[in-house]
């Protein structure tokens, strides 16, 4: 059995009423003890970046300040506390806390490693999980963090694959799917891939704790320029993940797919109309287990899917500019674009003049 190795050392006017009314979600107070908010990192307009707690409504609760752009964020409902990661090459990631009433302390990549983006906490809260680049290998690992020591880097084990992105903890608590996008990067060269002809994306299971691969999977050959990047879980178990080409312009491979333990990925055909919108590129996934649906966003695209996932059929489309954040919300979602505006649940546009949303966003519930 493997142990850990330890370490030493940039949208939307108005959405339509319509389209959102049918991803309608329920109304909540515009405060921070209901049920939910949402949290999602930006870009100021005057140039400066920062990670934002939002009510259901849009309207902006909360902020921190952030050195270099963000990407994504993750929450830990033990602590409370919200940990945003650097966009890719970043190597920084902040944990704050959504009052502001603790100074946000910030976790710095150790030497040789930068993070991909995206983070996770174990289910009692004590451990942190991070996609990093190991760099000068050309490989992939998971960074642990010990959140109950300030965040000291305790080890990493591999993701069996290069470029990893997106990681999720699945249901059983130990389980951790990681999407290998498969593109080699290195901080030297800033965000400039380097082996486009010869990538080779993955889907991968780890186990958490010993670190020991449980399942690998790759696409097809003739799709190996096809980037998985982004995931989110269905009720069920099913991982569901979107997908960012990086082939001929010209082709229209299919950009969604979805993997259930021990099968084989399966990607979703779609029409084509849905498919070419969105300009063979994913940006965001997110489930919404109440309504038995996913949602997938492109801003290369700007266009938004609705997708049941009991049968894989599209049930809604909309074309919003530079869409990227997603969170469920209610029966639907709520959405985030690059031009600073916010799509509520009741069909209206809230925008928050100064402020430009990432990529992500993140639902969080606010139990009692």
């Amino acid at each position: 059995m493997k142990t850990l190795l330890i370490d030493r050392r940039d949208f939307l006017k108005a959405a339509g009423a319509g389209f959102i009314a049918a991803m309608a979600p329920q109304a909540w107070a515009n405060t921070l003890g209901t049920d939910a908010v949402f949290a999602t990192a930006f870009v100021k307009r005057d140039g400066s970046y920062g990670a934002a707690v939002l009510s259901e409504a849009g309207k902006l609760l909360h902020a921190i300040d952030l050195p270099e752009r963000g990407h994504d964020v993750t929450f830990d409902p033990v602590s409370k506390r919200s940990v945003v990661f650097a966009r890719q090459p970043g190597t920084f990631a902040v944990v704050f806390d959504h009052q502001g009433r603790d100074r946000p302390l910030t976790i710095v990549s150790i030497t040789g490693r930068h993070f991909f983006g995206h983070g996770v906490f174990s289910t009692d809260g004590a451990l942190l999980y991070a996609t990093e680049n190991d760099f000068d290998n050309a490989a992939g690992v998971v960074g642990v963090y010990d959140a109950r020591a300030k965040f000291s880097r305790v080890g990493e084990f591999p993701t069996y694959g290069m470029g990893p992105h997106e990681l999720l903890l699945l249901g059983d608590g130990r389980t951790i799917a990681v999407a290998n996008g498969g593109i080699e990067t290195h901080p030297d060269y800033g965000r400039a891939e380097l082996n486009i002809a010869t990538m080779k994306p993955s889907y991968v299971l780890v186990d958490r704790i010993t670190g020991d691969l449980i399942e690998r999977h790759v696409l097809p050959a003739a799709l190996h320029q096809l980037s998985i990047r982004h995931m989110d879980a269905d009720p069920s178990g099913t991982v569901w993940f979107g997908c960012q080409y990086r082939g001929p312009g010209t082709d229209r491979p299919l950009l969604v797919g979805r993997a259930a333990r021990g099968r084989e990925l399966q990607l979703l055909d779609m029409p084509q109309d849905v498919l070419s919108g969105f300009r063979n590129y994913i940006g965001s996934v997110a489930a919404n287990p109440a309504a038995g649906t996913v949602a997938v966003s492109s801003p290369e695209g700007n266009s938004l899917a609705v997708i049941d996932t009991g049968n894989g059929r599209i049930v809604a489309t909309r074309a919003l500019v530079e869409v990227c954040g997603l969170a469920p919300d209610g029966s639907g979602f709520m959405a985030t674009t690059g031009a600073g505006e916010i799509v509520e649940g009741n069909g209206t546009t809230r925008s928050e003049p100064d402020y430009v949303w990432d990529n992500h966003m993140l639902r969080i519930e606010q139990a009692a």
